[in-house]
């Protein structure tokens, strides 16, 4: 109300500064008899003013699109905010199938002619930090097989549908989808991939059925309306599936741009990109990944983008005033790091649940705080667990070989991430 009466006090007083107060006099008194009735407490002859004291709002770090100076701004009690957690890329092998596969046998889901699979225990780990925050986002990376087709791997992946179940039952909200394999099976691994997530209720960005679903979308988070948008780099090499151009879309900042402007326009409060990009086994960001971020962040229209494909942890950086996390390696996955041509390097079996806030202020104005990374490290010996690096080395209970492996992999995502590291 104070707001109200402020700018209603100015327009006044540059337009008829004479009856100015007699205007005021009279807003005031309305503004008691609104207050009276709406607490039902004592009216006593006060100040007319007291009714226009409001505990001090909250104060919040913002920082200025194109700049990264970050300034403090009056946040109104109302504001709006979500915990957000997103992950790296999700790659089933075909060794993890297998894993999979006993861990179905054992849970008596699967016999000699019909093969289940559980990839469940591989998230068991790390659930409870997924499931603790508003929003989480994984990368599934690889199409799933069409029902009645065989699994396959690199190069052309279809995995089991299974790893859909995994994924919702370990508190992902959404993946994103757009990636360097979308086109791997064609247009039936894409509505394949797209139904199983449907059936788990983890909602998607980066494949499409029809036309309309590439397009920008808003949902809520908290009562926060967000955008959350998928590209890729390429489609190694293959053309759109069925030549639709709009079952997956490609890296171009001026397409990107134009879907930011239209996610604005439907009334998003906050856009997410999702970008499939980099190159693999590079911690440092490409020449290629610096000049996308600088042109998409240039708008003051992107919030966060959130990086995959190099296999490898890249650096999380303040991009005009945006934070970039240019690549959060693999979250599940099983590169060959035993002599190959070449071999994986071991920071493939490294990842991060990175996480953060954000906020939404009455003025529209957004803050994201410093992300968060919680490291994370695939552990091949037993089954494939994805484990917490920090919290598994305070247990009593980690042996020596993986405490040394969990030493070692820390050691790796310090030197890429170590200010970021809780």
């Amino acid at each position: 109300m104070s707001s109200l009466v402020s700018y209603q006090a100015n327009l006044c007083a540059a337009h008829n500064p004479k009856n100015c107060r007699i205007y005021l006099r009279h807003t005031f008194k309305f503004l008691k008899v609104i207050f009276c009735l709406g607490y039902l407490v004592g009216c006593s002859s006060t100040s007319n003013s007291s009714v226009l004291v409001d505990s001090a709002p909250a104060k919040l770090a913002t920082t200025k699109p194109g700049s990264s100076a970050t300034t403090v701004t009056t946040a109104s009690p109302n504001n709006l905010s979500f915990t957000l957690a997103v992950t790296g890329d999700i790659l089933p092998h075909s060794r993890l199938w297998a894993g999979a596969q006993r861990n179905a046998a054992l849970d008596g889901n699967s016999t000699k002619d019909t093969h289940g699979y559980d990839f469940r225990p591989m998230f068991a780990l790390v659930k409870p930090i997924l499931s603790s925050v508003d929003l989480a986002i994984c990368h599934l990376e690889t199409p799933i097989a069409p029902s009645g087709e065989k699994l396959s791997t690199f190069p052309f992946f279809g995995v089991p549908s299974e790893i859909a179940d995994a994924i919702g039952d370990a508190g992902f909200d959404r993946c994103s989808t757009a990636s360097n394999h979308a086109m791997d099976r064609g247009t039936r691994g894409i509505d394949a991939t797209l139904n199983a997530l449907d059936r788990a209720h983890v909602a998607h960005a980066g494949m499409a059925r029809t036309p309309s679903e590439i397009n920008p979308y808003v949902f809520k988070v908290n009562g926060v309306q967000v955008v959350h948008m998928s590209y890729t780099f390429s489609y190694n090499g293959l053309p759109a599936a069925n030549d639709e151009t709009w079952r997956s879309a490609l890296i171009n900042p001026d397409r990107i741009l134009r879907d930011v402007h239209q996610a604005r326009t439907l009334g998003a409060q906050v856009v997410l990109l999702s970008m499939h990009w980099g190159n693999e086994r590079e911690s440092a960001p490409s020449s290629f990944q610096q000049q996308i971020a600088d042109e998409i962040t240039k708008s003051g229209e992107v919030d966060l983008i959130i990086g995959s494909h190099a296999h490898v942890l890249q650096p999380i950086k303040l991009v005009n005033g945006t934070w970039v996390i240019y690549g959060l390696g693999n979250f599940l996955s099983d590169m060959p790091t035993t002599p190959k041509d070449p071999p994986w390097p071991a920071s493939t079996q490294d990842g991060a649940i990175v996480t953060t806030k954000i906020s939404v202020a009455y003025n529209g104005k957004v803050s994201v705080t410093k992300p968060v990374v919680i490291p994370t490290w695939v552990d091949r010996n037993s089954g494939w667990q994805i484990r917490s690096v920090v919290s598994d080395l305070k247990s009593k209970d980690i042996n020596s070989f993986t405490r040394a492996e969990l030493q070692a992999s820390l050691k790796r995502t310090t030197s890429v991430l170590a200010e970021y590291i809780r």
